[in-house]
């Protein structure tokens, strides 16, 4: 039977597993002793909340969500900055479960809602996101600065 349910620091190894390759499906090198050693410190100092969907205690798919605060609503909102399923598991509604999970943290914290971000060129995820309920900011833009240090 699947479970969402937050991520623990005894996930640490298939967690480490999954969000490498969620960083590969991005383009990025592949680190896994980097990734676990993130995931660590995020789980350890609270730094996010990391939901995972769980299957017989083999971990599917993960979300990780930042805290924000938005100035002009007066409230914290979430960064749903992480969003990953196992090839092999998709089209199995596990992706919609983990953003129903963090639509329910956004409502138990009493914050505003939920941002995310993804790539255009993400059809999975730009059919997916509207599909769930979120709305294509149309009305702002949204600008990079990149630090080279």
């Amino acid at each position: 039977m699947l479970t969402i349910r937050t991520a623990t620091i005894e996930d640490l190894q298939q967690l480490s597993k999954l969000f490498d390759q969620y960083r590969v499906f991005y383009h990025k090198q592949s680190d896994l002793e980097g990734a676990k050693k993130f995931l660590a410190e995020r789980i350890k100092n609270n730094d996010s909340v990391i939901y995972v969907a769980d299957e017989e205690n083999e971990l599917l798919g993960f979300t990780q969500l930042y805290p924000q605060f938005s100035s002009t609503r007066m409230k914290r909102a979430w960064l749903l900055n992480d969003l990953f399923v196992l090839r092999e598991h998709r089209e199995r509604g596990i992706s919609k479960q983990l953003i129903e999970k963090a639509k329910q943290l956004a409502i138990k914290t009493n914050a505003a809602g939920l941002l995310l971000e993804t790539d255009k060129t993400n059809t999975v995820g730009n059919r997916l996101y509207p599909s769930t309920g979120f709305v294509m900011n149309e009305t702002s833009n949204f600008y990079w600065w990149q630090n080279e240090q």
